[in-house]
């Protein structure tokens, strides 16, 4: 055998040995956990999606999502290192930065807080200040120590006597048509229209003035410091499945959403979608020039002096510890949407 075989033959192996490096397994990916704030729903439809759609292997991340309910603590698990990221926002940031826990939210999905308050459809309530006319309003503790006192200060009417508890049953509001009701844009008024057969006035808390952000991606300071990377990743990510959940083909991410929780309807999942789209809840202000999760730094101030003028938070509060802006607002997945 001559020295030319001897060559064509080590090229040739050559050859071989980059073709099985070029064949050989990816990058192991990333592993992170998502905590959802309460039962799968359309509300977490894009983090679904960026699992269905193989949206987060791009971005190489193998995402959980951790469902939330009513006996769940993904908050807590979050504070114990057992998730990476959870479904936080802006009250519960403040609360973490007055108690020294380190947590930072990174994006906001929802621009607008789904919260609405309802009303029966023939009481003669046609706008946000007529509520102030109703004997009553069931609400939740959350609510009368929030908007509640936020409603008093800045419209004229609202007063104590109307509080009552919210039990999470719309008998008693579809009873009595001088009482208004708490309730979630995507969820109560559906549920009440199939009960009584008729449709609920729906007013949006957010339309009316009231600023939080919602349905947020909240991690650990630690996370930010050390994995700055995956962070970004998994915010992009996630944006994106919420482009693709809205704007594209969301059937695989319904059936992993009504996996994770049989009840769920397709019914209730479109009328969610629906609500989401028709009231900006996700694409409104800043998010509709860039991009959907966006925070700056003009609308956090606004709602944390908001709640400072209640008496919710302290005025000296380093309430600037509890989020940033650095992962949001470049417009990441706007060309999703058709």
């Amino acid at each position: 055998m001559d020295t030319l075989y001897y060559t064509k033959t080590y090229l040739a192996s050559m050859a071989i040995g980059a073709g099985l490096a070029l064949a050989g397994p990816a990058l192991a990916l990333d592993e992170v956990s998502y905590g959802t704030n309460w039962l799968a729903q359309a509300e977490h439809g894009g983090f679904y999606q960026a699992v269905a759609d193989g949206t987060y292997e791009k971005h190489g991340l193998k995402v959980t999502i951790v469902q939330g309910g009513p006996n769940a603590a993904n908050r807590s698990l979050l504070i114990a290192g057992k998730v990476d990221f959870y479904m936080g926002g802006p009250l519960g940031d403040m609360d973490a930065v007055k108690a020294g826990i380190p947590l930072v939210s990174v994006a906001s999905m929802f621009q607008k807080d789904p919260q609405v308050l309802l009303a029966h459809p023939d009481a003669g309530i046609e706008k946000f200040e007529d509520l102030a006319k109703l004997d009553t309003i069931f609400m939740g503790k959350e609510g009368y120590v929030t908007y509640f006192e936020w409603m008093k200060k800045n419209f004229k009417g609202f007063k104590e006597e109307q509080y009552k508890p919210y039990t999470f049953n719309p008998a008693p509001f579809i009873a009595d048509k001088k009482a208004g009701q708490q309730g979630y844009l995507t969820s109560e008024p559906y549920e009440i229209g199939n009960q009584a057969g008729w449709t609920p006035k729906v007013f949006l808390l957010a339309d009316a003035g009231y600023s939080p952000y919602s349905t947020m991606i909240t991690t650990t300071q630690k996370m930010v410091d050390t994995k700055s990377d995956v962070v970004q990743r998994f915010v992009d990510a996630s944006i994106e499945g919420w482009y693709s959940y809205l704007y594209g083909d969301n059937k695989k991410a319904n059936d992993l959403i009504k996996k994770d929780n049989p009840e769920m309807t397709d019914g209730q999942i479109a009328y969610s979608i629906a609500k989401m789209k028709e009231y900006g809840i996700l694409e409104s202000g800043d998010a509709l020039t860039k991009g959907i999760g966006c925070i700056t730094d003009e609308r956090y101030k606004k709602f944390f002096e908001e709640m400072v003028q209640i008496g919710v938070q302290a005025a000296d509060l380093d309430y600037k510890k509890a989020y940033s802006t650095k992962y949001v607002c470049k417009g990441v997945g706007m060309a999703l949407k058709k």
